[in-house]
């Protein structure tokens, strides 16, 4: 079975937009006492993080689409 295109990279995407609003979320919440910690794809995925990033990456990418401008392999 060979490697798709499309979902591997754009899953990629959305593990970082998922850690990125876990990070910025983090740091409005906590104030002074924030640090900057890594969570677990399983933190990320049980507080919603990873749903929330999937819709907004897939946005994204449809809406480059549609605009006509294509985002690298896609």
């Amino acid at each position: 079975m060979s490697k798709g295109k499309f979902w591997p990279p754009v899953r990629a995407m959305i593990w970082q937009k998922a850690e990125q609003m876990f990070q910025e979320e983090q740091a409005r919440t906590m104030g002074e006492d924030w640090k900057a910690i890594t969570p677990e794809r399983r933190e990320l995925r049980q507080a919603g993080y990873f749903y929330d990033a999937k819709i907004l990456v897939l946005r994204e990418i449809h809406q480059a689409k549609k605009e006509g401008t294509q985002n690298g392999a896609f």
